[in-house]
């Protein structure tokens, strides 16, 4: 474990020089690791152990779209993909990867297979922090443990098979064995982690709703819609709207930003785009904060977690859903987008 200077907060963090790929596949030798759930997060997981030497099962509904995958990805009805309950029974480690409303459904099924000495692992803090609402109470004879990659699957599998690693987060919530530290961090090292920081359960839902809906997803969409339908309404074109909504973002700025920061980028920036970013930067700031605080608090008090699990459970959420993305996919925005990707040279 080392200790990093975060911008003046150290931090113990777990590197791969520390804890090594063999010294996970030793703490995970005896170990039947089953991956619960293969949509977003379980195919990179579940290939990602496959490929280091884990001993893995996949738990899917049978029929399902994520059962073909599963089956499309090399998984053996029978041998390594069984429906929930059985792939349950049969592992010593469950990694509950289902959604957060399908974790809800499928808990009473799985919980009865999760007997002394097993360990129940997420990627979410979800379930467990909100158990009033979601039911899910762990028995205290198991280990609890999450580690939370900071990205979606099918990143953490690219990254994988480019020999890079994608960076989790970790947390211990129950150790009924004396080994959950280490189980953990052996699972988040096996499942491709780049490295691992500490976290617990309750401050990783509540960064990550946070996170998705403020500047991740839901902040980012909205900022963007402003600024497009702003100059489309001072006369430009969709395509100038665009490129200097999102294009010459996405394509030319964050990319210098994630390899040397936002410093550095406004260092190789025009000294006119410098003067403006920097005087206008603090209004965006001052602006948006109380926003952010409101949706943290929303977040907090419980509120964005019961609109998460009504929304979820209604009979026609995923018509719904797709309903509205539609909506975004079909807006001028968008379809400008779409276009423009077209243009982009392939060599």
């Amino acid at each position: 474990m080392a200790t990093i200077n975060f911008g003046g907060v150290l931090e113990n963090v777990v590197k791969r020089e520390e804890f090594t790929l063999k010294k996970a596949q030793e703490v995970l030798k005896n170990e039947t690791v089953a991956v619960i759930g293969y949509g977003v997060q379980g195919p990179g997981q579940a290939l990602n152990l496959k490929d280091n030497g884990i001993d893995v099962i996949v738990g899917q509904r049978k029929g399902t779209a994520s059962w073909k995958k599963a089956l499309a990805d090399g998984w053996e009805e029978g041998k390594t993909l069984f429906e929930l309950e059985a792939a349950c029974q049969k592992a010593t480690v469950v990694l509950n990867l289902l959604s957060d409303a399908g974790q809800i459904q499928a808990w009473d099924g799985m919980k009865k297979h999760l007997t002394k000495g097993k360990a129940l692992y997420f990627s979410h803090g979800f379930g467990v922090t909100f158990h009033e609402k979601t039911g899910i109470v762990p028995p205290k004879d198991i280990d609890v443990v999450l580690v939370a990659p900071k990205g979606s699957g099918t990143s953490l599998r690219s990254m994988y098979l480019k020999g890079q690693g994608l960076n989790s987060s970790y947390a211990v919530f129950q150790d009924a064995t004396g080994k959950a530290q280490e189980r953990v961090l052996a699972l988040g090292i096996a499942i491709g982690s780049g490295y691992l920081f500490e976290t617990t359960f309750q401050k990783e839902v509540y960064s990550d709703l946070t996170g998705e809906r403020g500047i991740l997803m839901g902040a980012i969409a909205g900022v963007f819609e402003a600024q497009f339908n702003v100059l489309r309404q001072r006369g430009h074109s969709p395509s100038e709207a665009y490129n200097e909504t999102v294009e010459e973002l996405t394509q030319s700025l964050m990319p210098l930003v994630a390899e040397n920061g936002m410093d550095w980028m406004f260092a190789n920036c025009s000294t006119t785009a410098q003067r403006g970013a920097l005087d206008w930067k603090g209004k965006f700031r001052e602006a948006t904060e109380p926003v952010l605080n409101e949706l943290y608090d929303s977040v907090v008090s419980g509120k964005e977690a019961e609109i998460v699990i009504e929304a979820n459970s209604k009979p026609d959420y995923r018509a719904k859903l797709e309903e509205e993305l539609n909506v975004m996919r079909n807006s001028e925005l968008w379809q400008t987008g779409l276009e423009v990707r077209k243009l982009r040279p392939t060599k």
